[in-house]
């Protein structure tokens, strides 16, 4: 994070999750028109994030990469947010701690954001694999270590959720006494992946302050009673909203910068380093479904309204 300024990414690949850990696919990626999409956003050449997920499984099992080849697209001034996700059905740990260490071999040099893990707490990603806990802990430390060996001092380790409340607060305790000190200093980040409007309605009139109140929240009654200090940045690492149905693309983009100007205007009291946008562009824009067209530009890479929303406001608070 800058002292004035947030850094901004997005996931440009057309591939995204749903509901239930599955994989929603439509047209094939276009790699030409997803960098004509990235220069268009930040056309001064200044930094963004590419965020792009690749996974660790056991032997015979394939998960696509997300999107394929994610590392052609840092250049011109973008750098990579790479997700290592832990999908072990044997609980490897050892491999995934050794996935994490080439990770950072291969790719560290155009990698800004390590990101360890996809989503821990919740069952139907990473949550739902064996020692997953331990596989995070022992990833962020690994991942620190190996980018101090190589003098990767632009590399920052870090691991995220989605928001959490009642019982579920006290996932970062449960983290950080496992994990010790070791841990927590190598944590460079905390990711938020989180979706206002889009899972319970907000009124429009509200949302600002919704959004205001939920990272409060994470800072005030998740964050800080586990001992990760305002020092630790909080990022968001996955937001958007969704065209379709009853959905239309200007509401989309009036959500985009109520958002995007509410963490802007608390990244200080917050400590927020940055902001990523999911995604560039959608899944299957003829597909009603939610998951389907959370995208920027439609699957034909055309814009809607929200994508030139986005290259103002990284221009404005980036």
């Amino acid at each position: 994070m800058t002292s004035d300024g947030l850094v901004f990414g997005i996931y440009p690949g057309g591939a995204v999750g749903d509901e239930d850990g599955g994989l929603l696919q439509g047209p094939p990626d276009d790699p030409g028109r997803i960098t004509e999409a990235l220069t268009r956003l930040r056309p001064d050449g200044g930094a963004v994030l590419v965020r792009g997920y690749v996974s660790f499984a056991d032997p015979a099992v394939a998960y696509p990469r997300a999107p394929e080849r994610v590392e052609r697209y840092a250049t011109g001034g973008r750098t990579l947010d790479l997700v290592a996700q832990y999908r072990s059905n044997s609980g490897d740990v050892a491999g995934y701690v050794a996935f994490v260490r080439d990770l950072v071999r291969r790719h560290g040099a155009h990698v800004a954001t390590l990101q360890v893990t996809e989503e821990p707490n919740l069952p139907v990603y990473d949550g739902g694999h064996p020692r997953v806990l331990e596989a995070l802990v022992e990833g962020v430390v690994a991942a620190k270590e190996e980018a101090r060996l190589l003098g990767l001092d632009h590399l920052r380790v870090g691991f995220n959720t989605t928001p959490l409340f009642g019982p579920a607060e006290g996932f970062f305790a449960a983290l950080t006494a496992g994990g010790g000190r070791r841990f927590v200093e190598a944590v460079d980040y905390v990711g938020l992946d989180f979706f206002p409007d889009v899972f319970q309605p907000v009124p429009a009139d509200g949302l600002g302050e919704a959004v205001a109140g939920l990272l409060g929240h994470h800072r005030d009654r998740c964050l800080t009673p586990a001992g990760i200090d305002a020092s630790v940045p909080l990022w968001i690492t996955e937001n958007g909203w969704p065209t379709g149905p009853g959905r239309s693309p200007q509401r989309q983009a009036e959500v985009l910068e109520t958002i995007v100007t509410a963490v802007a205007d608390h990244r200080t009291r917050f400590n927020i380093g940055g902001y990523t946008h999911f995604a560039l562009r959608d899944a299957d824009s003829t597909k009603p479904g939610l998951f389907h067209r959370f995208g920027l530009l439609s699957d034909d890479y055309r814009p809607k309204p929200a994508f030139d929303t986005y290259r103002r406001l990284i221009a404005r608070f980036g």
